[in-house]
């Protein structure tokens, strides 16, 4: 795995995920990483079952994905990390990726970087996969710059994105409003490393309702188009290609 510098850790926010977390946790562990999970109020086995592990395990009750996020950041943030790689614990993120975004992540200081999920895109649902392309039409305009794959879950956080951790956003408006602030406010670039779509196996149905949560998503991501201004401009920025790295040469 390349070398970053400053201390990383992957951090997991979670919910009833007994089926796949353990594997999950224990594949990023066996990478040598430090763990942070936040259990969102899970109703099954999850809490016990990262208890038994070498992790960080934070509880909370049920407040959703942002809230589970943010406070996983102010933990790394608390003891000392500089960056933060998130995955999600239901097992669509593989840490078997985790090296081609860190080589990433070293060739481009500064940036935040996407799991995009580019590979295998016939398992995605046809339903999903419409609700991710507007998501990432409107984001990329409010972003002012092109970003594949908004809605994946799997990023790398540099301390500058990680600065961002008190955004007035929740649920899963939260992971676009980092990106937006990032990309507005902290002139980060964004670059996406192709990953699979795991839509198949023994996943549990998402907590990501598409009608519910792109509305939310589009509704903020309008507010924040507005809010900055020169509409025109940003959209052409957004406009371009997308950068994706396809190998660690890149």
């Amino acid at each position: 795995m390349n070398p970053i510098a400053g201390r990383w850790c992957v951090l997991i926010p979670c919910l009833d995920e007994e089926a796949a977390i353990q594997s999950v946790i224990e594949s990023v562990l066996a990478l040598g990483v430090p763990v942070i999970v936040v259990d969102d109020g899970s109703d099954d086995r999850t809490a016990e079952i990262v208890a038994m592990l070498p992790v960080t395990l934070l509880r909370q009750e049920r407040r959703g994905k942002g809230a589970a996020l943010r406070r996983g950041f102010h933990e790394a943030l608390r003891q000392g990390y500089d960056a933060v790689l998130t995955m999600d614990g239901d097992g669509q993120h593989q840490a078997s990726d985790i090296p081609r975004i860190m080589a990433a992540a070293a060739r481009h200081p500064g940036h935040i970087v996407i799991g995009a999920r580019l590979l295998e895109r016939d398992q995605q649902p046809k339903g999903r996969r419409r609700a991710n392309a507007v998501a990432d039409w409107g984001i990329s305009c409010a972003c002012a710059q092109p970003i594949a794959d908004t809605q994946s879950g799997q990023r790398w956080y540099p301390r500058a994105a990680l600065d961002l951790v008190d955004l007035p956003a929740e649920n899963f408006v939260f992971e676009a409003a980092i990106l937006i602030a990032a990309s507005r406010e902290k002139r980060l670039g964004v670059v996406s490393v192709p990953i699979a779509s795991r839509y198949h196996g023994s996943f549990r149905p998402s907590h990501f309702r598409p009608v519910r949560d792109v509305t939310r998503i589009t509704f903020y991501t309008i507010g924040r188009v507005f809010h900055y201004g020169d509409i025109m401009a940003s959209y052409r920025r957004s406009r371009a290609t997308p950068v994706v790295i396809s190998s660690a040469a890149d």
